[in-house]
Parts: C-alpha cells; structure tokens; sequence
C-alpha cells in the first residue's frame, strides 16, 4: 500500500522540474503583507507594485501581476500599538540573464515599493507613509519590517487640509522613496525635502531561485560565492549544453540504427570482436 501511494504521489509530481534554459537565472518570490503598525489613522491598505531594474538583464513576463491592492483592515491595539493584520499574499516571477559578461559588478535586483493609504467614513483618503524593499538577493526565507514615511509641507495649512479634506498620492513618482527610476548621475540630492516617520510595515518573503549553473555545481561539488560566479561563463555553459545535446541525438540514431540490423549480422560482429581480443 505505501509503494503505491508513492508511486501515486510521484505520477502527480513528475520527475523532473522545468528548467530554465542556460545562463538564465528564474526568481520565484511569494510574499505576504503581515501588518502595519503605529500609523496615525484606521482603515488601513496598502499599495504595492514591483519594478524592474532599469538595465536589461531582468525580465518578466509580459502577463505577469506586479501590482497589488491589498484589503482594507481596521487596527486593533497590541502592546500600546495600533496594528492593522493583513495576512495579504501575493507572488511574482523574474528572470535574469547578464548580456555583458565583462560586467564584474554585482546585479541588481528588483524592488517591492509600497503605499500606506487610510480612509475614513467620509471616504476620505490619505497617504499614510511610503516605504520599499529590496528583494533578498539570497533564497529562502526572510521577514523584513520596513520603515514608513511621508512627506510634510511646512506651515499649518497642509495639515488642516490633511485632517478635513485628505490628501493622496502625495509623491509624483513613487520610486522616489528609494532611486527614482528616472534618475540619471552619480549623486542624488534630497536637500530641502521635507518628511515624517509614520509607522512601519512587516513583510514576510520566500525566495526561490533556479538555474542550471546550481544544478553543474552540485554535480561537480564546486562551492560558489555568488550568484554571478554561478551564472559565469554564459555563452561557454550554453556551448557545453549543445554539445551535450548533440551527442544524446547521435547516441539515439545509433541505437535506433542498432535495432534496425539484423540478429545474426550482430551475433557475428560480436563473434570477430571476441576474436580479434583473444589474438
């Protein structure tokens, strides 16, 4: 009974995994939004969306979701801590592949930028804080609690208008928390921009990476230092792959050649190969 529920669970598995091809690195990343916490007002969501890094070696799927909305959760008191529980999942899919292989400096990776917005029983909405994370460039498991911010106008009129009216999309450009995607120069300068801490944001993270070059270097029980040394040499590992290929095609056409003589033909090469090591 056991080998055959085993053989059932092995029919839904399968025995092999999709891989990516060669020098491509495929990143899996399932996330949950947990909570916010210390923000000033209730009804509490959060926005969020994924960017790529502005060089060509990431990717995604044109159909990929990299934008969520999560619900509206109301705070409850925890610790003298206003906390709102989301419990809010979400998932995405990229992948890597370096075009300049003289390039030595490290990858990028994407960035997870979020917005915490309020609204009240006026329907009155307000920015609570912006925040970002930068996607673990390690697989596994992390939990991250990332700062919140916002920005503040001087002068007392900004937030009369923030308490009778609200205030939303506080910020032009959302990735402005982190390195505006606009951005172009060695110095970026913030001088004169003014901002509140608000509260924070606790995000729960599960990376998963698959590539060939972790597959060679378990089998040639190699120790890698980085993502790069195991994606190194993209052209010479894709060379190494055709060549493996071709030579499975020939091995096929010989044995499907070998299936087509006949036996006594066979019997006989035999025969004279056992003779001529026995002289």
């Amino acid at each position: 009974l056991y080998t055959r529920h085993t053989e059932y669970l092995t029919s839904l598995v399968g025995s092999e995994f999709e891989m990516p091809p060669p020098g491509i690195l495929r990143l899996v990343v399932n996330g949950e939004i947990v909570s916010a916490k210390d923000f000033e007002y209730d009804n509490l969501s959060v926005r969020m969306f994924v960017e790529m890094p502005t060089t060509s070696d990431w990717s995604s799927n044109p159909n990929e979701q990299l934008f969520w909305v999560t619900h509206t959760c109301a705070t409850k008191s925890k610790n003298k801590n206003n906390v709102a529980h989301f419990s809010f999942p979400f998932s995405f899919e990229a992948f890597f592949k370096k075009e300049d292989e003289s390039d030595v400096s490290l990858p990028h990776w994407p960035t997870l930028y979020m917005e915490v917005v309020s609204v009240d029983f006026w329907h009155r909405y307000r920015t609570e804080g912006y925040s970002y994370l930068l996607i673990p460039s390690m697989p596994g498991y992390s939990e991250v609690v990332c700062q919140a911010w916002r920005p503040v106008q001087p002068g007392l009129t900004s937030e009369l208008r923030r308490f009778f009216i609200g205030g939303f999309n506080e910020l032009e450009d959302p990735t402005y928390v982190a390195i505006p995607s606009t951005f172009q120069g060695d110095k970026l300068s913030r001088y004169g921009f003014k901002t509140e801490t608000t509260g924070s944001i606790t995000v729960k993270l599960h990376c998963i990476q698959q590539s060939r070059a972790f597959q060679d270097t378990n089998n040639s029980k190699q120790r890698m230092w980085s993502v790069l040394d195991q994606l190194g040499g993209y052209s010479q590992q894709s060379a190494i792959h055709n060549v493996l290929e071709a030579f499975q095609r020939a091995r096929q056409r010989m044995q499907a050649s070998r299936d087509t003589l006949p036996t006594n033909l066979i019997t006989n090469l035999q025969a004279m190969t056992t003779a001529d090591s026995t002289t």
